[in-house]
């Protein structure tokens, strides 16, 4: 079934679908670059590591999402770069730049458990420091006292920035 205006209601749903998932429907952020850097749809493929029939469905709304995660690493990358291009820049610079974007890869990686720790670690002590600077420690402590039965973590740290061990 068509739209009012003439589109099939799959290819406005696909669209609607695509803005919900990446901010814009994938032709105008398509537009946007080709234009910015004036290059061809079928050149911002290749950069990509896409290829051009795909793009090309991507961006007329024929499919809704980027199937592979560097594809869409390298689009974000390619967009943030040209956030504010007002005129094309020079052809080799925009070789230079799309050679750039074509050798980004993305790796799905979890932080490593020490990594995880060291982590935790620093936002602990931030707290620690927050809660330093917006109470006395009796008050601290007074707080923790109020806390620990229900909230045992919580009236953890409150000791901790009190500068009181656990008990």
């Amino acid at each position: 079934m068509a739209r009012a205006d003439g589109e099939p209601a799959d290819i406005a749903a696909n669209r609607e679908r695509q803005r919900e998932l990446y901010g814009s429907p994938l032709g105008d952020r398509v537009r946007t670059l080709t234009g910015a850097l004036g290059i061809t749809q079928a050149r911002l493929a290749r950069a990509l590591g896409v290829s051009p029939a795909m793009l090309s469905q991507l961006v007329s709304a024929r499919r809704v999402k980027i199937g592979d995660p560097a594809v869409l690493a390298r689009l974000l990358m390619l967009d943030q770069r040209c956030q504010g291009l007002r005129t094309p820049p020079e052809p080799r610079a925009v070789e230079v730049l799309l050679a750039d974007v074509a050798r980004v890869r993305w790796h799905w990686t979890a932080p490593r458990v020490g990594e995880r720790r060291r982590r935790r670690a620093a936002a602990d002590g931030a707290a620690i420091d927050a809660l330093r600077g917006i109470a006395e420690p009796a008050r601290l402590a007074a707080a923790a006292a109020a806390l620990g039965p229900a909230f045992p973590e919580l009236a953890d740290a409150l000791r901790q920035a009190a500068g009181r061990p656990r008990v």
